[in-house]
């Protein structure tokens, strides 16, 4: 759903967690291809709630400044780091969002909230002092992105770039039923069978999650350890209540979220991204697409939703030559 990373279960969180750290032995570079810059600004944001911690990567730079915003609720901004390479021309602002990372993780349900969420964006945004911004969400990133434009109408947002775009939950479940209906039997039936019984912490149901995920959220084998880190870093606590126990399932307050009636508000400049083999699939992105005149979209092929992993090359080029554009218009 709007997320990137998915452990299941509740009391059984380290059983599910144990079962994930094989996938997570090995590890390689999220850097390998990308020019290191060096962190110039970091701190914490005080927000509804506690505090956020944000980082900024060339920060000295002239360029309207990218603002990103991550999946889950609750996959903090490790996995983004390649995205530390169009500091070149303009600061990028990582921030984990309240409830996991390295900003504070208060326990207390009605943080959890779209609303809220949104007014820490405001907030964030506010503290930076970012008049002018581009937006960048992956995944539950481009619902919060997209829900702080028809909540709050801001100025000065430049573009959106929206990655692996969840706008609709109905939508996200109805993508992710056809592509169980694709694995192989064994594993399908292994899903089918653990959903009916809700034993979403047995092995079989977690070995077939990984089958899952190895296909349509991250096809690199091994995965990156800045995807790695933001496993490591999650907050489960605003994911299960939000979403709820895994991809197939939805118990949370995000079950009946969708936003698609209201795409047609947005009169920016959008960018629509997505893997060939993405949980949000090509035919959805570019449903999404439709809805806002003169937006784009771009699919990386082979790639799924971690795309801008997978293909990082590419995908840096076209979020590059987006911005300009936009800047420029």
């Amino acid at each position: 759903m709007g997320t990137n990373f998915i452990p299941c279960g509740d009391d059984h969180m380290k059983s599910a967690l144990f079962t994930l750290g094989i996938i997570l032995l090995s590890m390689v570079s999220c850097k390998q291809n990308s020019i290191v810059i060096p962190s110039l600004k970091e701190g914490y944001i005080p927000v509804t709630g506690g505090k956020v911690w944000y980082h900024i990567v060339g920060a000295d730079k002239k360029g309207i400044p990218l603002l990103t915003l991550h999946g889950g609720p609750g996959a903090p901004h490790d996995y983004f780091e390649p995205l530390e390479t169009l500091a070149d021309e303009r600061p990028v602002i990582f921030y984990d969002q309240l409830g996991c990372g390295k900003s504070d993780r208060p326990s207390d349900t009605a943080l959890w909230t779209v609303d809220r969420f949104v007014e820490e964006l405001d907030q964030v945004r506010s503290f930076l002092k970012l008049s002018q911004v581009h937006l960048l969400g992956g995944s539950w990133g481009t619902m919060l992105g997209v829900e702080y434009m028809l909540r709050k109408k801001p100025e000065g947002i430049v573009s959106m770039v929206l990655s692996g775009p969840f706008l609709s939950t109905p939508r996200w479940m109805a993508d992710q039923q056809m592509w169980i209906s694709q694995l192989p039997p064994n594993v399908r039936d292994s899903i089918i069978k653990y959903e009916e019984n809700k034993n979403y912490a047995a092995p079989g149901y977690q070995d077939a999650m990984m089958a899952f995920y190895r296909e349509h959220v991250c096809r690199l084998d091994p995965w990156p350890d800045c995807l790695n880190r933001a496993f490591a870093g999650m907050g489960l606590e605003v994911y299960q209540y939000m979403w709820g126990p895994s991809e197939f399932t939805v118990t949370g307050t995000l079950k009946n979220a969708d936003v698609t009636d209201k795409l047609h508000q947005i009169k920016i400049s959008v960018l629509f991204t997505c893997g060939e083999f993405d949980e949000a699939t090509p035919a959805t992105t570019r449903y999404y697409q439709s809805k806002i005149t003169g937006s784009e979209v771009y699919v990386f092929n082979g790639a799924s939703h971690e795309h801008p992993l997978e293909s990082e090359e590419e995908y840096l080029k076209v979020v590059g030559d987006f911005l300009k554009r936009s800047a420029d218009k």
